[in-house]
């Protein structure tokens, strides 16, 4: 008796999932490469730049405008971020990055405390006039995780909603604080037992609705919640559930 062979098709990625992906990829990032239009030439200009996020995740960084890039932005603001975590493959192919495209905003305030969380260096030069803190107001991107997760993302895929999200954004700073230096022993939990981090004294570098950001000697690692969060006091008893799940787990 001859049986037929059943050719099982590719399973279908989730795009909450692959969303998801690239949300923590960015949230992760400490550098990308920003690509501006020339405003000489007109040809793409690629520059290397430190990063960090605003609490819905959009890119966010601080540049002079003494830089090539900042000159070709306040041209013509649109642009580009590429996020990779490629450097420790043998094949930078198989792994992971996302770009990001849309327009670039000098920002007055709102950004400026996550991204020095993120790069304490950065603080030597934030009084100097030329420097400026900047996001990219995205319109879209492109998300490659591996074969078969190839997507283009929407901003509302991206980027979180912060509708009814003020409470939480207004405390961020007291959390954050608080966390440092009060519970590092938690920090240490959720960074090795949750995210297999080595150990180390870790410490939280911004919060959302999403999850929170840790951070230890240039590495960072995105702690995601098992619901959103809006308030203080959600956040808090996550906090606390995240750190009794990590004490259970061997």
């Amino acid at each position: 008796m001859v049986m037929a062979q059943v050719n099982k098709s590719p399973e279908i990625p989730d795009r909450s999932e692959i969303a998801q992906s690239a949300r923590a990829l960015m949230r992760r990032a400490f550098k990308g490469s920003l690509a501006t239009i020339d405003r000489t030439g007109g040809y793409p200009y690629a520059s290397l730049i430190t990063l960090a996020t605003d609490a819905s995740g959009a890119p966010t960084f601080f540049i002079s405008a003494l830089a090539r890039h900042t000159a070709n932005l306040a041209q013509d603001p649109r642009a580009s971020v590429l996020v990779d975590e490629t450097g420790a493959l043998a094949d930078p192919l198989q792994g992971a990055r996302v770009t990001l495209f849309g327009r670039a905003e000098p920002m007055k305030e709102g950004v400026g405390r996550r991204f020095l969380a993120r790069h304490e260096e950065a603080a030597l030069y934030a009084g100097f006039p030329d420097f400026a803190f900047w996001r990219l107001n995205v319109e879209g991107a492109h998300y490659i995780g591996g074969f078969g997760r190839i997507f283009d993302l929407t901003p509302p895929e991206l980027l979180l909603k912060l509708d009814g999200a003020g409470r939480l954004l207004e405390a961020e700073p007291d959390i954050v604080e608080h966390m440092n230096a009060d519970h590092a022993d938690a920090l240490e939990l959720y960074a090795t037992t949750l995210a297999g981090a080595p150990p180390g004294r870790w410490r939280m570098t911004g919060i959302d609705p999403e999850g929170c950001d840790l951070l230890l000697d240039g590495r960072g690692l995105r702690i995601v919640f098992a619901a959103p969060v809006a308030t203080p006091a959600e956040a808090r008893k996550e906090l606390v559930r995240l750190a009794a799940e990590a004490r259970t787990r061997p």
